[in-house]
């Protein structure tokens, strides 16, 4: 893989990361629970600083973050649709969406593992990914108490 597959994969991996942070912003403006609102902005946080951390692995390889990735139209909209998407405004309908976005989310980092990565951003990958994981997984567990 050379260092311009690298720069791509790592460029869809902070937009989706980019898109997560928004999506969960928007969805926690969308619900009243006080508690649920804490959980989506921490959610969001986490998906900042992944995207923060991408971002600069981008820079530090001499490529461009601000660029756009060629993430698939499918993953990108899943979660900047997610506002649009919540209508009923239910905890449980904003929480089906923003488990939508999450599983756009694994399967782009799941993606991105496949690849022949290096070992030092392999292993950063892997680490976030684990982080997309327990999100999808806090947010599937919610839509069930919900």
């Amino acid at each position: 893989m050379d260092k311009a597959d690298v720069i791509n994969t790592l460029s869809e991996l902070a937009e989706i990361s980019r898109d997560g942070e928004q999506g969960f912003l928007a969805a926690a403006e969308d619900v009243q629970n006080p508690t649920l609102k804490h959980v989506l902005r921490t959610a969001a946080a986490r998906c900042a600083d992944g995207a923060r951390e991408l971002e600069s692995k981008i820079v530090s390889l001499g490529g461009d973050p601000s660029r756009s990735g060629s993430m698939t139209g499918v993953m990108h909209r899943a979660w900047t649709n997610l506002k649009s998407a919540l209508t009923s405004r239910s905890e449980r309908a904003v929480l089906e969406e923003v488990e939508r976005g999450e599983d756009a989310a694994k399967d782009a980092y799941q993606q991105a593992i496949a690849q022949p990565l290096p070992p030092e951003i392999r292993s950063m990958v892997q680490r976030q990914y684990q982080g997309v994981k327990e999100n999808h997984d806090r947010m599937r567990s919610l839509r069930d108490a919900a």
